[in-house]
């Protein structure tokens, strides 16, 4: 079977350290898969809050999630501390991809690596909105 594939970019702009709670934790014992796109959903909210930016208020409009890939590299565990690091790449017209590299605190290990596609988001008029110039000025890398 094919497996995804996810190269990250070499330059990430946020970090921030995230603990894993009890409840997400699986049946396995170790940290869910829907726990990690929980924790990179925490992950963006910061980063935005830094920039002054919300996921309803981006200069007016909001973001909508339109894909994930997340790849899978170690366990992690109860009461462990993870560095979520952030980068944002590919931005067009209408969205961008905000990239995650999840790593224990503790050790350094890698435990997943991920991208959400963004689209940019008028949700009262329910349309894509074009990505807002101060979000292109502060994220475009030259």
């Amino acid at each position: 079977m094919a497996r995804v594939k996810l190269d990250l970019p070499e330059k990430f702009i946020y970090s921030t350290l995230v603990d894993i709670r009890i409840t997400d934790i699986n049946y396995g014992g170790h940290l869910g898969n829907d726990s990690v796109l929980s924790l990179m959903h925490e992950a963006r909210v910061r980063f935005l809050n830094k920039y002054n930016f919300s996921e309803k208020d981006v200069e007016g409009v909001g973001i909508i999630m339109k894909d994930t890939i997340i790849v899978y590299s170690s366990e992690g565990f109860y009461g462990d501390k993870i560095r979520i690091d952030i980068a944002v790449a590919d931005i067009t017209n209408t969205g961008c991809d905000i990239f995650y590299r999840l790593i224990n605190n503790k050790n350094e290990n890698e435990i997943a690596k991920a991208k959400t596609g963004i689209v940019f988001f008028n949700y009262e008029n329910k349309k894509v909105a074009r990505t807002p110039k101060s979000f292109i000025k502060k994220f475009k890398s030259d």
